[in-house]
């Protein structure tokens, strides 16, 4: 059943099994009021609500006794370096715990790699300190490197001192105006990964409390510092991620693609947000937008591995509901804890037609030629991974005409900002019914720019602090695109199983099709082809076998597409037959003789098809001997 515009509920059932007829359930109806509420929303001249900042908290600090000043203030700086995100900045925040009678002048820390010391940052420290350049072995009868074998803390109190416990080194500190030096190992997951140098402008004795001090700074340190390396990891890990989502391939003639991704959580490039154009056999397309629960490392690896697996469930052939179906289970194997939302949606560009299957996802938005926009009710099933045997995902189709745009989005890009879903739907329809639509691009950038800006009333940061993700895909039917061929011939014919002779029917039939086809070798491929399909259904199933034939194109460059069908499960492999053999060769003649080729599983059953393009008579002339 076609849907038009003003249609709110399209077809479900699968794409063979035509409509699906359900009494409408309680939560149903409640669906289809929400939507329609939100589709009368007004816009609203308020921006939203403002969430508490910074500012809003009401902090009660006390005045220390003068006794407990010098603590209070070096428990201050001792948090702010165990918040610090960047190795430089804990650097920074350590100075903090300067004193009087601390006299904290400089820092260095040194990593520990291949046997060596390396300087990884300093604070404090002159031209001539211990710089980015700085490497000394760790036989080295230096302060640090015998913290590093040894994992035990030094503490030199003078220039005294130092000179008489590593008097191979201690010169290279003697003209640094410095006369107390701590040398505390850095220490995660029990192995030592760096050295962390205070030094000092007066002498110190280095009394217990100082040491157990200095201690914890340097645990707070480690922290810092093995933050920073695994942050560094999964950047690297999150650039690869997000440059693999810019691989997609253009879309068909008569269809317009835009996407747009922005990671606002967790400081990565990616998080479980993602999308997906996909070629599918016969000019066909599929769109994919998903998300998957969480905004760390773990969600964005999940992510990969879903987006992969949808990506191969598509090109197999899989309809949209087992394309979710097949996804759903495959989640459940990587993670029983983690679910996902996805919108799936297999696209025939000659008709408009979009078949489009959900799983907990937000409903797409539909955007018609003269600006209105409303949210469309897409029938759905649970989310990806949340039941596994539970898997029902109906499919609903749905017709995009020419000039209109279907939104599909991630709930980040609802909800950023502080907006809920009814604000933030007025925010996203105000900025998307505007024209002009021939640049989907400046679209999509219009969209973003409308979701990302703090709005009145909003933080500036609003849209950076609220930790979701941002993933948007517009789907243009283009207007004045070439239209497919109108099919000019159809064959359609069912053989059953006890209908042996119906196979000589179906090769009478055929021809009598391709009674004019340019070619008669041609003809009499085809005629072979699918005498193979339709014996091969006979003779491996108890199925009956449905052949579709049809003629498309202008004579002389026609298309001639056959599709068998049965609703047998086992999917047909290639073999190698002996010499001998009677069978096992079907699909080796389809390899060989046809254009194209393929076979694609079906919610019940599957389709093996062919396609032979129509060409010229060969001409024998220059060949014939004299």
């Amino acid at each position: 059943m076609e849907r038009t515009v003003g249609d709110d509920i399209g077809t479900k059932g699968s794409r063979m099994g035509g409509e699906r007829h359900e009494p409408p359930t309680d939560a149903f109806e409640a669906e289809l009021r929400q939507i329609e509420a939100l589709n009368r929303m007004e816009a609203s001249d308020s921006g939203p609500a403002r969430l508490p900042g910074p500012d809003d908290v009401v902090r009660a600090d006390g005045t220390p006794e003068e006794g407990r000043r010098r603590d209070s203030l070096l428990l201050s700086a001792g948090h702010a370096v165990a918040e610090a995100d960047t190795l430089d900045e804990a650097l920074r925040l350590a100075a903090g715990l300067y004193a009087p009678d601390f006299p904290l002048d400089g820092q260095c820390v040194f990593g520990v790699a291949d046997g060596n010391l390396t300087a990884l940052g300093q604070y404090g420290f002159r031209p001539g300190g211990p710089g980015r350049g700085f490497r000394m072995p760790m036989t080295t009868g230096y302060p640090a490197a015998e913290v590093a074998r040894t994992g035990r803390a030094v503490f030199l109190g003078s220039t005294d001192e130092y000179r008489r416990r590593f008097p191979a080194t201690w010169h290279l500190s003697s003209r640094k105006s410095r006369e107390a030096w701590a040398f505390l190992p850095l220490v995660t997951a029990g192995r030592v990964v760096g050295v962390w140098l205070a030094a000092f402008r007066s002498p110190l004795a280095f009394t217990a409390g100082e040491r157990s001090l200095l201690t914890v700074t340097g645990r707070m340190i480690a922290q810092v510092l093995e933050r920073a390396r695994a942050t560094r990891a999964e950047l690297e890990l999150s650039r690869g991620l997000r440059r693999s989502m810019h691989t997609a391939g253009a879309a068909p003639t008569g269809l317009s693609v835009a996407t747009r991704y922005v990671p606002t959580g967790g400081g990565l490039m990616v998080g479980g947000d993602w999308y997906d154009s996909i070629d599918l056999p016969n000019g066909r397309m599929a769109v994919v937008i998903g998300d998957v629960q969480g905004h760390d490392v773990h969600a964005a690896g999940l992510m990969a591995q879903l987006r992969t697996a949808v990506h191969a469930y598509a090109a197999e052939g899989h309809g949209p509901d087992a394309v979710l179906a097949r996804a759903s289970r495959f989640l459940t194997t990587l993670d029983e804890d983690r679910f996902a939302t996805c919108l799936y949606i297999e696209a025939d560009p000659s008709t408009g037609n979009l078949h489009i299957a959900r799983a907990g996802h937000p409903h797409p938005v539909l955007r018609m030629p003269d600006g209105t926009c409303v949210l469309k009710h897409v029938s759905g099933g649970l989310p990806l991974g949340l039941m596994p045997g539970e898997e029902d995902y109906p499919v609903d189709t749905v017709r995009l005409h020419e000039g209109e745009i279907l939104m599909l989005c991630t709930d980040g890009f609802i909800e950023s900002g502080g907006h809920d879903m009814y604000t933030g739907w007025v925010r996203v329809r105000d900025a998307f019914a505007p024209g002009p639509v021939d640049d989907l691009e400046a679209m999509a950038d219009r969209l973003m720019a409308a979701v990302l800006s703090p709005g009145p009333g909003g933080r500036e940061d609003a849209a950076a602090r609220d930790g979701d993700d941002i993933a948007l895909l517009l789907l243009r039917r283009d207007a004045g695109h070439v239209r497919a061929e109108v099919s000019q011939r159809r064959l359609m014919l069912t053989v059953g199983q006890d209908q042996g002779e119906g196979l000589a029917e179906a090769r009478a039939e055929l021809k009598a099709l391709l009674h004019d086809w340019a070619r008669p070798d041609q003809v009499d491929t085809a005629v072979l082809l699918a005498t193979e399909l339709l014996g091969n259904v006979l003779v491996h199933t108890d199925q009956d076998g449905a052949l579709n034939a049809t003629v498309t194109g202008e004579t002389g460059t026609r298309r001639l597409l056959v599709e068998v069908m049965d609703r047998g499960d086992e999917l047909p492999h290639q073999r190698t037959p002996g010499e001998l053999a009677s069978s096992g060769r079907g699909l080796l003649l389809l390899d060989i003789l046809a254009h194209q080729w393929g076979v694609r599983p079906e919610p019940e059953g599957k389709t093996a098809w062919f396609a032979l393009m129509e060409a010229a008579p060969a001409d024998t002339g220059d060949t014939a001997l004299a």
